[in-house]
């Protein structure tokens, strides 16, 4: 959303970012807050930095001590864009949800259930995708084995219905 968001933007297109209100504005930087949802931007300079020593290193070993100053130099030189990308975050949710549902979107996450949904969710959807996985096998073996027995109950092969290539996959 945020990516989509500064294209609109770059490309000139409307991202009606002149018919949000300051308190609208405000309720998306609390709910982007309270959810957390840039919080994965913070760790983009810090390693595009990383990177940026790791290659100027490989091409340059003798001048190492200089390129790691100067390279931690204009990092830290340019922390305050951070606050760009989380205007423009800001700016994409205001677009997609009105103040009143930011409100209450930051007022259920700044909340103990809000809070541990945040938590908590993570690894209750990866349980619940590991249940789903188990479910669906046990679904697929016993459907097999209930259309086997009806099917050569109605005696369609002689010594019964060859299932092991169904049955190894389920």
């Amino acid at each position: 959303i945020v990516f989509f968001s500064i294209w609109l933007l770059a490309m000139g297109l409307p991202a009606q970012a002149q018919d949000i209100s300051e308190t609208h504005l405000n309720a998306a930087y609390r709910a982007i807050s309270a959810l957390g949802a840039t919080d994965r931007f913070d760790a983009i300079l810090p390693t595009v930095a990383e990177r940026i020593k790791a290659q100027l290193i490989a091409n340059n070993p003798d001048v190492e001590a200089e390129i790691l100053t100067t390279v931690e130099d204009v990092a830290l030189s340019m922390v305050a864009r951070r606050g760009d990308l989380e205007r423009e975050a800001a700016l994409a949710y205001a677009n997609a949800f009105a103040e009143a549902d930011l409100v209450a979107i930051a007022d259920f996450y700044e909340s103990e259930a809000g809070m541990a949904l945040l938590e908590n969710g993570r690894i209750v959807t990866r349980e619940l995708a590991q249940l789903s996985t188990i479910w669906s096998r046990g679904i697929q073996r016993d459907l097999l084995r209930a259309v086997s027995d009806q099917l050569n109950a109605q005696g369609l092969r002689e010594g019964g219905l060859d299932v092991t290539g169904a049955a190894e996959s389920a």
